[in-house]
């Protein structure tokens, strides 16, 4: 069976060698002459297959469900237009059935009898897998979706039927890498690759204790933002330690089930800011581009790159595109004492002023995180204390919480936080 030869759009697809000898060890005769190397063959096969249900929570029939992972992660143009529209032209149709008319066949082999055939004893765990990864692991997502598009193929009657199914899965969640995860970063190698952030943080909306209209003003724009609507790219300032991170990473886990998808790029890479565009931006999804921390001393100057993506280049920012950033700066460049003198020999000085000021303007919505006071800090404490289900009178948590903040960098939600884990970790609380 040498299907993987035949392919018209799913050309070179993910783990190709699994496919070509999976579909090639069919074909073998007990009686062939290089039986051994045949078998060594199928352990590999299988050793990458489990390898990969492991990473991403997969189990039942790993034969199928690998099948499946090849065809989610596979971008051609009738994946990426069914994405984009959830329908093609004829002809790209009728490209798409020839190669379902394979994928179809390979999704039915029999997989369990190649032990028979080769004399091994692995093919017949594909059939059945029970994994030792958990639901609740960061892509266990991946697995879920999968089991899914499998038992969705699993259940059709014909090649026309398999089609309409898949079809509907990439109508539905999309193809590739922005389809099966939902955080990612640039590859720290000067170009702009984009990669998958496996393992993300689970904070949500309701963890962040306090900052109601914060919260409120990023969740409104954010959600503006999906619905198609007006929306301004973002600026989260103030005190360190106050959730500004953290908002941005529940905002995520709040929507991404509806298309939003986030790439933490670092100020070093903003020379690839307007290659990342090129990629994301006639995609199904919605992307914000998240730059933690973000900030600039007098003799860096890679944040023009970033104003000309803002506003102001030829090149527009896409419809599908925001920026959301966290910063301790106010305005983001630092500002010496003689930016403002009036007295000087720069006879430009308020237009040397501009030109700082100017990045911090182009985001439409700032957002202002101030550090707790007192009874804010308390309350903080306390409602982490009872999430955790944390038994202590209230004035000796009061009281250790006050000793802890003093030793510990000041009131802040992060030091909060901190004080519980350390609570945590002590037996007994």
């Amino acid at each position: 069976m040498r299907y993987t030869d035949e392919f018209l759009l799913y050309r070179e697809p993910k783990h190709a060698w699994i496919l070509k000898d999976m579909a090639e060890l069919m074909d073998v005769s007990p009686a062939d002459e290089r039986l051994n190397e045949s078998r060594q063959r199928l352990y590999r096969a299988v050793n990458g297959i489990v390898g990969i249900a492991e990473r991403h929570g997969m189990s039942g029939n790993l034969w199928q469900a690998f099948l499946c992972y090849v065809l989610a992660c596979h971008e051609n143009p009738y994946s990426v237009s069914c994405e984009m529209t959830g329908k093609t032209g004829q002809g790209l149709r009728a490209m798409a059935m020839l190669d379902c008319k394979l994928f179809r066949r390979l999704f039915h082999m029999d997989i369990a009898s190649l032990d028979q055939k080769l004399g091994a004893r692995c093919a017949c765990f594909l059939t059945d897998y029970r994994g030792g990864r958990p639901d609740t692991k960061p892509s266990a997502h991946v697995g879920g979706r999968m089991e899914h598009l499998r038992d969705a193929l699993g259940a059709c009657s014909g090649d026309e039927a398999f089609l309409d199914a898949l079809t509907v899965y990439y109508k539905d969640y999309g193809v590739g890498k922005f389809g099966l995860f939902r955080a990612f970063k640039l590859a720290d190698n000067g170009e702009a690759d984009i990669v998958p952030i496996i393992s993300t943080s689970s904070m949500k909306l309701d963890d962040l204790v306090g900052y109601g209209p914060q919260k409120k003003e990023l969740i409104k724009n954010t959600e503006d933002f999906l619905n198609g609507q007006g929306a301004n790219n973002v600026l989260l300032f103030g005190d360190s330690g106050t959730g500004k991170s953290s908002s941005i990473q529940a905002v995520l886990n709040a929507y991404w089930g509806r298309g939003l998808r986030m790439i933490e790029i670092y100020k070093h890479q903003f020379r690839q800011l307007s290659a990342v565009l090129q990629q994301i931006k006639e995609r199904g999804y919605k992307f914000i581009l998240y730059m933690d921390d973000l900030s600039f001393e007098d003799f860096e100057t890679d944040y023009k790159y970033l104003k000309a993506v803002i506003e102001g280049g030829l090149e527009t920012k896409p419809d599908n595109v925001l920026i959301y950033a966290t910063s301790n700066r106010r305005h983001l460049i630092r500002e010496q004492y003689n930016d403002r003198a009036d007295l000087d020999d720069d006879l430009h000085r308020s237009e040397t002023m501009q030109e700082k000021l100017s990045l911090a303007a182009r985001f439409g919505l700032s957002i202002f995180y101030l550090r707790p006071n007192r009874e804010e800090y308390e309350y903080i404490v306390q409602t982490l204390a009872q999430k955790h289900a944390i038994q202590m009178p209230p004035e000796e948590l009061r009281d250790k919480a006050a000793r802890w903040e003093l030793r510990n960098g000041g009131m802040s939600g992060r030091t909060a936080q901190q004080f519980i884990n350390y609570l945590l970790g002590k037996e007994p609380l």
